[in-house]
């Protein structure tokens, strides 16, 4: 075997499964078919889950020193063009802010990570660099993914190189990785079903260094991550993680018309360069299948969302995570054949969940972009009543696209065959997190006396059985258990009251993604039952 996995595609996804495999001692090979990272304004923001999770990677720091500075607002304004006082304001923090809000709060209802606006053109790069340092990853850009046959033992994968050279590949598993026009995928004849086309846009890159220290509108500098022009081109700037970058969505009949249109946007004369422009297309799409035998899929391969709420890139990296752990149990031998059976059955759900919030969210702003009428700039009282109405509409329904903390934290996994599932549970909402530890859920964030989060007292390489609140619990029986399936296990008593109050249990395992699988006052009545389920036997 040339790897016990090959993953297909170096975007942000199949670069955090890479790095997380490789951290689990797997060997693992990474084809991407560039010569190198490309130089394109794709996704922007890692959001409050997905910094999480780099943090349990020991990436959370490089990445907010890579991207956007922590003192800058991430608000949203709604413009008739960058020199006009602003229809509408929406205030959200830097990262400095909602790091101090986080640190007052104490009752789980937030992230112990804020969100981090980096562009996808400087994450890839920094992923990139640390896969390349993993001992069991090897990293080829330059080699484009051809077809693939499976059989009882393995998958060969057939790959050309930059060079022109054709190459045979053998792995234990394969993972496309390799976006929403997936050549895995459609070899292994999985449709994309729902709604594809919705709106055909540009999308362009700029360089202009002096747009940012002009920018006049706001309190202030009026400074933010997002300005929505209401225009009858539904122009949408976006500021990119070095301030010197902005990208600009229009639906604009050719490149050129994006030069004119990215200068009657800023609407004062500033010396650029467009860098690159794109036709892309709004999709709403889930894959049929996340899985064939010991192929699977990942990312934008099998869910492809309009960007509103962030969703699209975030959702990718909870694949990867779900998938990483599961994938290194089987082959380090303690995982049962339901851990792999349990990928699509969770993140499936998932990936309907958030393309259902992206629909919610882009109609949102669907809706109150419909408000705009010719007559907006004029200075009539019809103008001004045209420019309050579309405020009014924009105030409640583009919060829907910034406001997806529901979506990011809420996320839990119903009737996985690897939970010990209880019927019911707490509503699926996109934009409200209440902190649960119900089985599926992601455990939240709290606090410990010593001022540390629980999350970093959680070791990620296999099971964690939490003891809250001093209990007394007799948990023998669930650690024999455990341990006799091979799985690794950490047992770790947590004496305070805060997080005994909080997670509303003296008991609680984790699975290595820091997911609650059991939770109880007292020892499980089958503990080998119950390890058994949640190895995957």
């Amino acid at each position: 075997m040339d790897a016990q996995v090959i993953v297909i595609g170096a975007g942000p996804v199949g670069l955090t499964l890479a790095i997380d495999l490789g951290r689990r001692g797997v060997r693992c090979l990474l084809l991407e078919r560039h010569d190198a990272p490309q130089f394109l304004p794709k996704m922007e923001r890692c959001n409050a889950r997905t910094m999480e999770i780099y943090r349990r990677f020991g990436l959370a720091d490089k990445i907010r020193a890579a991207g956007l500075r922590a003192d800058i607002p991430m608000d949203v304004f709604v413009v008739l063009s960058m020199t006009e006082p602003p229809l509408l304001h929406l205030p959200y923090p830097s990262v400095e802010a909602a790091r101090r809000a986080i640190a007052r709060c104490t009752d789980g209802s937030m992230a112990l990570e804020p969100y981090q606006l980096i562009s996808q053109y400087t994450l890839e790069p920094l992923l990139k660099s640390v896969a390349e340092t993993l001992p069991s990853v090897s990293v080829r850009y330059g080699c484009a993914f051809e077809a693939l046959a499976q059989d009882a033992q393995g998958v060969t994968v057939t790959a050309r190189t930059s060079a022109g050279k054709t190459e045979t590949l053998r792995a234990q598993y394969v993972v496309g990785c390799d976006g929403g026009a997936s050549a895995v995928r459609k070899q292994l004849g999985i449709p994309l079903r729902g709604e594809g086309n919705l709106l055909e846009l540009r999308q362009a890159l700029y360089r202009c260094d002096e747009l940012f220290d002009r920018i006049p509108i706001g309190n202030g500098p009026g400074h933010g991550r997002h300005y929505h022009v209401a225009d009858e081109r539904a122009s949408f700037l976006i500021m990119q993680d070095s301030t010197r970058h902005f990208t600009l969505h229009a639906t604009v009949g050719s490149d050129e018309e994006m030069k004119t249109q990215f200068e009657k946007v800023v609407g004062v004369p500033v010396k650029y360069d467009m860098l690159s422009c794109n036709p892309w297309r709004q999709n709403l799409l889930l894959a049929d299948r996340y899985r064939d035998r010991r192929v699977f899929l990942a990312g934008d391969a099998v869910h492809l969302v309009i960007p509103t709420g962030g969703l699209g890139m975030n959702t990718g990296v909870g694949d990867a995570v779900d998938l990483a752990w599961k994938l290194a149990a089987t082959l380090h031998g303690w995982g049962g054949d339901n851990l792999l059976n349990s990928y699509e059955i969770e993140r499936r759900q998932i990936g309907e969940r958030n393309v259902g919030a992206s629909r919610y969210a882009s109609l949102g702003r669907r809706k109150w972009r419909s408000q705009y009428r010719p007559n907006i700039r004029d200075a009539t009282p019809e103008g001004q009543a045209t420019r309050d109405h579309l405020a009014q509409v924009a105030h409640v329904e583009q919060r829907k696209t910034n406001e997806m903390i529901g979506a990011e934290l809420g996320y839990r996994y119903v009737d996985s065959p690897i939970i010990d599932n209880i019927p019911g549970g707490p509503e699926h909402l996109f934009r409200e997190y209440h902190p649960t530890t119900w089985p599926g859920a992601r455990l939240p964030h709290v606090w410990l006396d010593d001022g540390t989060p629980m999350q970093d007292r959680i070791p990620d390489d296999g099971f964690t059985l939490l003891r809250l609140g001093r209990t007394t619990a007799d948990t023998a029986s669930l650690e024999a258990a455990l341990r006799s399936r091979g799985a690794p296990l950490a047992v770790l008593d947590v004496a305070g009251s805060a997080p005994r109050d909080i997670y509303g249990f003296d008991l609680i395992l984790l699975r290595p993604d820091m997911h609650v699988v059991w939770r109880g006052n007292a020892g499980p009545a089958d503990a080998a039952a119950l390890a058994a389920t949640v190895t995957g036997h």
